[in-house]
């Protein structure tokens, strides 16, 4: 979609001089002119960490008070957007509804594109309803101009809920609806528009450091280690046991024997082995401070190592 602010066309729909001869160069040389393209998604994204940094700290005050996130895109955005907030509920133990992925279009449109639907504002508006002062809502629009997501924004902000568009358009149109506009400098994609490509992934990473970030700020890991997974096949339950292990110094069979008596919860688990208490102690422990193993074992007077998460 062609998006323009004024006679400012927006850098995603711009033909790309490095690459006009992509159609006429060996395959080698193709995928090394997309690769090229790609790395500047990586850089675009380092320099706009300060701004992401600031709105996962208000999101995880909004979070400890209950709140939730929402994304709000369309097409390969909300599709991204979908994505992420999908795999927080096994990877962090997530509860339902508290991190949440909308695509214009509704569920179609995740296999079958929908084209039409990122222009109903009244969709997005639709959409974004349900959200009040304590929620976050993240605009994704490359192009920052798809009035699906303007509508979720504009919805969200009048229910006084803190909204963020991320886009690669330092003159979006959707940015008056945004209480911090994040810019995503990609440029011009290899295919021209093509926006999956670059846009795509810079959308990509903002998203996996926002939502790994935000629940390392609400203690859903511990050091580095993804303790609140949840054991769901055979694969992650072998994980379990490893993380255990690497956690406490356990050998294979006390690490197995005590995921048994926590029903497979690792955060328990760690809490008993570091702690020296029993499982309804750490339970306890776990409770009182919020579902952090950090916190759960400073209570307890146990070591906890390592930087704060």
């Amino acid at each position: 979609m062609s998006e323009r602010t004024g006679d400012v066309l927006s850098p995603t729909e711009q033909s790309n001089p490095r690459t006009e001869s992509i159609d006429a160069v060996p395959t080698a040389e193709v995928l090394r002119m997309i690769n090229t393209e790609d790395r500047r998604a990586v850089e675009a994204v380092a320099e706009v960490l300060p701004e992401l940094a600031a709105v996962v700290d208000l999101a995880a005050e909004r979070f400890r008070r209950g709140g939730t996130v929402h994304y709000f895109g369309a097409g390969t955005s909300g599709r991204l957007g979908v994505l992420d907030a999908s795999e927080l509920l096994p990877t962090y133990n997530l509860e339902p509804g508290r991190v949440v992925g909308h695509i214009a279009g509704g569920a179609e449109a995740l296999v079958n594109a929908v084209e039409d639907a990122e222009d109903s504002v009244v969709e997005g508006r639709r959409a974004a309803a349900g959200l009040g002062p304590d929620d976050v809502a993240i605009g994704l629009a490359a192009s920052g101009g798809t009035p699906y997501v303007g509508g979720a924004l504009q919805a969200a902000r009048e229910n006084g809920a803190h909204t963020v568009l991320v886009s690669s358009n330092p003159h979006a149109p959707l940015a008056r609806h945004a209480d911090t506009d994040i810019v995503l400098r990609t440029g011009p994609e290899a295919v021209t528009g093509s926006t999956r490509l670059k846009a795509g992934t810079a959308q990509k990473l903002v998203l996996n450091s926002f939502s790994t970030a935000l629940m390392i700020a609400v203690g859903r890991t511990w050091k580095n280690l993804m303790v609140s997974v949840v054991a769901t096949n055979a694969k992650l339950r072998e994980r379990t046991v490893r993380i255990l292990q690497e956690a406490t110094d356990l050998e294979e069979d006390a690490a197995r024997d005590l995921l048994d008596r926590t029903g497979g919860e690792l955060k328990p688990a760690i809490v008993v082995a570091l702690g020296g208490v029993g499982v309804d102690r750490a339970v306890a422990a776990l409770a009182e401070g919020s579902g952090s193993v950090r916190a759960a074992l400073a209570a307890l007077g146990a070591p906890a190592g390592g930087a704060a998460s």
